[in-house]
Parts: structure tokens; sequence; C-alpha cells
């Protein structure tokens, strides 16, 4: 059968084709993608190319479908996985496969699978490392984002802690402690606000941080105070340009103390360093941002790491556990990560969108892959008033929902958007 998919043939070598799938194997299974949100680590995949180290050396012959962040419909199984799996079931897919220590991961290395696609060909090695995870909730776009998701919940797992005098670990935040989010009031900094809210394990204080004042506004506006306080959390939204001792500040909202708990979303000297001045006693900083130069620096006080045994870690993605904790948070509606997607469009606008990400503003990126219309900004979407019927009726929706996009304006796209043809 046909497929349409973006495939990655070499550096910004991006092309939107028609092509033949295979038949599928008795050990493969055969799926329709409904959603794919782009991830920056897309756009540096399109950017390096075969320097990249999870796609292959060949990928000028033999192209792979780029998108790791997808989800979608079940359609055929092979009699390997008639037992798992059924035919109707929605999906997502943790890309980090981890299969015999290889880098291999969809999205990255694969010629059949990746979430940029109108039907791939799910390989056996996905199912063998157990990562094809059925979804039960609502809306595809949520399956989408369970990936990212997972890499914050991962973060929140990862961190760890000690106690005087005892050379054991204690791993995740501490509850009912003190947590501090720097440079935060973007798409995965209000991920990680709704978890640590609405999550298993919350803090008694979480303090967000950012230098602008509209991401600030938006962020407050999406997560007040007063639900936070509902949850048993002090959340407080800072805004630290221009501030003279931006540290001291932010360590005088936990009495003097420190905390307990930093996240730093910015491959940002100073926010590292900042970062650092905000441990208490036992503190741990987890360095979330993913730096693309290989040479970043910053300073760290390690005179506190001897002698406040404060720690470092750093986190780049979540594991499969993770992505179903991910899953199930949001099939039983105590997470929604839609305040992650400031843009939607169809699959043909996911070249320019993922070759120009880094330029492009606002959060996630959501790609409708059977779909054909402009990358659009929910925002717009909502002024709305003239134009093609369709979106101003998306408009309409989204405004019903506080300006976010949602799984009525999911549907309604869906059934009265501009399907593309299978040439």
């Amino acid at each position: 059968m046909k497929t349409r998919a973006l495939r990655l043939y070499g550096k910004k070598d991006l092309r939107l084709e028609v092509f033949d799938l295979p038949e599928p194997g008795e050990d493969e299974i055969l799926a329709e993608i409904v959603t794919n949100s782009i991830c920056m680590s897309d756009h540096k995949a399109a950017e390096q190319g075969a320097d990249h180290k999870r796609v292959p050396n060949d990928v000028a012959t033999r192209p792979i479908i780029i998108g790791h962040e997808f989800a979608g419909i079940i359609r055929w199984v092979g009699g390997r996985w008639a037992d798992r799996f059924a035919p109707g079931q929605r999906f997502g897919i943790q890309p980090a496969l981890g299969y015999k220590g290889s880098l291999e991961a969809p999205g990255y290395s694969f010629r059949w699978i990746g979430g940029q696609a109108a039907w791939v060909i799910i390989p056996a090695c996905v199912m063998e490392c157990d990562c094809l995870l059925p979804y039960e909730g609502e809306g595809f776009f949520k399956a989408s984002l369970s990936e990212p998701m997972s890499c914050l919940i991962g973060a929140c797992h990862a961190q760890y802690h000690t106690r005087y005098g005892r050379y054991e670990h204690q791993m995740g935040i501490v509850e009912g402690g003190c947590c501090a989010l720097l440079a935060a009031a973007g798409p995965m900094g209000l991920g990680c606000v709704d978890y640590l809210v609405h999550g298993p394990r919350r803090p008694r204080l979480l303090v967000v941080t950012d230098i602008d004042a509209a991401r600030l506004n938006r962020a407050q506006r999406l997560y007040p105070v007063e639900e936070a306080a509902a949850h048993g959390v002090t959340l407080r939204y800072v805004n630290t340009a221009g501030m003279a001792d931006a540290a001291g500040t932010l360590r005088h909202l936990t009495e003097g103390t420190g905390y307990d708990d930093v996240f730093v979303f910015a491959p940002v000297a100073a926010v590292v360093e900042q970062a650092d001045a905000l441990l208490g006693r036992n503190g741990c900083l987890n360095f979330f941002a993913g730096p693309t130069d290989p040479a970043f620096s910053a300073r760290f006080n390690f005179y506190n790491v001897h002698y406040a045994e404060t720690h470092l870690v750093g986190t780049s993605g979540g594991n499969t556990d993770d992505m179903r904790e991910a899953l199930r948070l949001m099939s039983e509606g105590r997470i929604n990560p839609a305040a992650m997607i400031t843009h939607v469009g169809g699959i043909t606008a996911a070249r320019d969108a993922t070759l120009n990400l880094h330029r492009l503003p606002g959060g996630k990126k959501l790609i409708y892959t059977q779909y054909d219309f402009p990358l659009i900004a929910i925002e717009d979407l909502c002024n709305h008033t003239e134009g093609p019927r369709v979106f101003v009726e998306l408009g309409e929706i989204c405004r019903r929902h506080d300006g976010l996009w949602n799984i009525e304006a999911e549907n309604h796209l869906l059934a009265k958007g501009k399907k593309l043809p299978m040439e």
C-alpha cells in the first residue's frame, strides 16, 4: 500500500513524498498515524543528517521517516503479536528503544516508521522492547505529547537525595519540599508545572521563573495559583528580568533554606549558575535543557558539593515506564498537555516547520499527518472571524476552551479538514 511521509535524505534535505510500503510481515504491525508533534530533536536531525548519532550513514540512498512524537491507530497485526494487540487500538510509541544497545529509534533511523507519515509499518524490535503502548484516553494529540511528558516525568524521577551519614539515594523530588523551575514558562516548563501540581508527588513550594512577561502571564492563566493551592502546592511565578539579586530573592521565598530540587530549562550558563546558588542542603540540580554546543559549561560550587551535599543530574528523555505514567495520567484526566501546543498544521506544513523550528515563536507545533493546511498559531485561530469555514469554527471551539487546543477541536478538524488523497 502507499503512504505519504516526510523523509530525510541528508542535511536540510527533507522531502514530502508518496511511496509504497512493503507488505508487513507476521512479526510486524501496520498502523495509521494521526498526529505528530515536532521536537527540537527533529530539527537537529534535519540539520545534521547522517552526522546525527541516530541517523544511519546511508540515509541519502535509504531515507528515513522523520518524527518521533506520534500517535495513531493499529490497523493490522501480524500473527506474532495477535495476543497483545488488536486492530482499532490507539497507541503512542516510546522511541528510545535501546534495542540490543543500539541508538536506533523511530523518527531517526527507520525507513518505514516515523511520525510524519500517513501509514507506517512498526517493526518487531518496537514490540520486543515493549515500546508500543496502548492509549485508552481521548484524543490523539495527547498521546503524541506523552513522549515529551515522559521526559519531564523521567526528570522528576531522576532527582536524588541522601540522608546524612547514609549512602543510599532516595529517588525523586522531595515530597513536600521546595522546588524551582528556571526559565520555565515555555512548553516543557508548563508541562512540568502540570505534573508537579497534579501528579503523584508534589512539592510544598513551586517557583516558576522566566524573563518573558507574556509567557509568565500565559503560564499563570493556564495554571492559576489558586488551583495549585487546592492541590497543596504554593505556586509562585517570578519574572527575574532586571533583578539585581535574583538568587537572593528566590532563596528568600524558601525562608532562606534554599531549594530541594531545581530544574534548568534553558542551556544558559548564567541560569545554571543561578540554579546552583539556589540549592539548599542536599539539594539536587537537574540540567534538563539540551545544549547544541558540545563544549557548553558553567561554574558549579564544589565547596557546597563537599560540605552541603548538593547534587547534579542531567536527563535526556524518559523511559517506557515514564511514558506509561504519562499515558495513564492523561487517560485519567489528571494532566493535560494541551498547554504545550501553540501551533497546529497539516503535513504539508511539516517540512518548513521542522527546518525553521528554532526561529518559530511559541511552543509545540502539532501536525495532523493526513491533512493539508498551513501551520497556524492557535492564538491567531481564535481570532479568525472570516476565511475558510473550518478555521472559523476551530477558532470558536478553541475560544470555548480558554484558547487551548482540545479534543473537540481535534475531532472537528478530523471530520471537516482537508484530507489529502493518496496519490
